[in-house]
């Protein structure tokens, strides 16, 4: 399957380059930027990881060439993502906080959640712990709120390891 999605994710962008199709207004995401994305998943996946930091920040580039403000948040999302999965803490604040300035100057709540949980968690990797736990519990409740359910899990987990960083496990949980 993984492979399937690199194979059309890189032809979706070669099409788009080669034509330079303009998207509806309508369209959220513009394709580009969600090939670019589902690319930069794969090639991680895949241990391409040069090409995939080339991916995303292309990504991100052309969102903000593009001027679509939704698309630089989704952008700005999975590169943090990425950055979390390399265990970067540095990069996943930067680029959280430009999503948090992003999506509060837009009223991005979606975004905005999704941001709070991941600079908690990678803070709370670098010390005060308890109190970045408390950002993420604020993240996945406004997160919540928007309806959204699908990164729930995901954040379970990055409250999980906060917790387990700050020594906040029950014993029978701890290894």
């Amino acid at each position: 399957m993984l492979y399937i999605r690199h194979k059309y994710a890189k032809r979706g962008l070669q099409i788009w380059r080669s034509v330079g199709v303009q998207s509806p207004v309508e369209e959220i995401i513009p394709p580009a930027i969600a090939c670019l994305c589902s690319l930069t998943l794969c090639e991680w996946h895949l241990g391409e990881v040069a090409s995939s930091r080339a991916a995303i920040a292309e990504a991100i580039s052309l969102a903000k060439e593009l001027n679509n403000m939704h698309a630089v948040a989704e952008a700005l999302s999975w590169a943090a993502g990425f950055g979390h999965a390399e265990r970067n803490p540095a990069e996943v604040d930067r680029l959280t906080s430009d999503l948090i300035e992003l999506s509060t100057r837009h009223n991005f709540v979606y975004w905005l959640a999704q941001a709070a949980v991941l600079r908690g968690s990678a803070r709370s990797a670098s010390g005060k712990t308890v109190e970045r736990v408390s950002w993420i519990e604020e993240g996945i409740r406004d997160y919540r709120a928007t309806g959204s359910m699908i990164r729930i899990p995901y954040f379970l987990a990055l409250k999980a390891e906060a917790l387990y960083l700050a020594h906040l496990l029950p014993k029978r949980l701890r290894r």
